[in-house]
């Protein structure tokens, strides 16, 4: 069945739903609106008398701005566009992993994530990649992280940030922490004895992931079970990064703290 109405209006043209993230910005001229979108009248003034048509925007006193009714769509409108935009723009990363690790709340917010891309490692690249995101982390004020695997460089990594009196958190999973326990003690009592760092054990979740003040790298699992060493969820803005900050934080209030071996 074809929409009509106000849905149709907001939902089958581009060029109407901008002018409404437009007006909801400031009111506007028509040569401001002509300008912004580098058009001429016949091309903008039917999007503006559908809207004005639709009650979404009204204009007054040579300005055109939003109705009531029009503040109140763009308000609702713009989350919604967001999170689809967040699914659609990695909808295969969505689909094949398990989601279930990421807490309701934050998966709420996942249109957070609309900045994010999928960072794909090939088999002929892997060290470009791996070397990517080590000039990412080495360059961070700041590093917080959780890991439900082993990776063997991660130890002495997390060793030489501390050193260089960068603030640093660490969440691991029991496997994993019995695992550097056994095969890094020494590192790990000069880790916790240093300032600004700390380790922390949670009972278990399929999910590894790392936040600075740069980015933000999220890994999942399929849903299989196996652990996905190759796709990442990589975001370098603002939102990513503070959604991630959130996960850890989830995180780290239902986990324990070690103090020390």
């Amino acid at each position: 069945m074809k929409s009509s109405g106000l849905l149709s209006i907001l939902t089958f043209s581009e060029k109407r739903k901008d002018i409404l993230f437009l007006l909801q910005e400031n009111p506007r001229t028509l040569s401001e609106i002509k300008d912004y979108f580098d058009v001429r009248s016949p091309e903008i003034l039917p999007r503006l008398k559908e809207m004005e048509d639709a009650n979404l925007i009204i204009r007054q006193e040579g300005m055109y701005r939003l109705t009531p009714l029009g503040k109140v769509s763009a308000i609702y409108y713009k989350p919604l566009l967001d999170t689809l935009t967040a699914i659609e723009t990695n909808e295969i990363f969505w689909r094949d992993h398990d989601l279930s690790a990421i807490p309701e709340a934050l998966l709420n917010r996942i249109q957070e994530l609309k900045e994010c891309r999928v960072v794909r490692d090939e088999q002929e690249h892997i060290y470009d990649t791996h070397k990517a995101f080590m000039q990412y982390v080495q360059s961070s004020a700041h590093f917080v992280g959780f890991s439900s695997i082993f990776l063997p460089n991660h130890p002495l990594m997390f060793l030489e940030l501390a050193r260089r009196n960068i603030p640093i958190s660490i969440i691991v999973t029991p496997n994993v922490f019995f695992k550097i326990k056994s095969e890094y003690s020494a590192e790990i009592e000069e880790f916790l004895k240093l300032k600004q760092t700390s380790l922390h054990v949670y009972d278990n979740a399929k999910i590894a992931f790392v936040v600075t003040d740069r980015f933000l790298s999220l890994s999942l699992f399929f849903k299989n079970g196996t652990y996905d060493p190759r796709n990442d969820l990589i975001g370098l803005d603002s939102s990513s990064i503070k959604w991630g900050e959130d996960l850890f934080k989830n995180y780290r209030e239902n986990s324990i703290e070690i103090k020390n071996l």
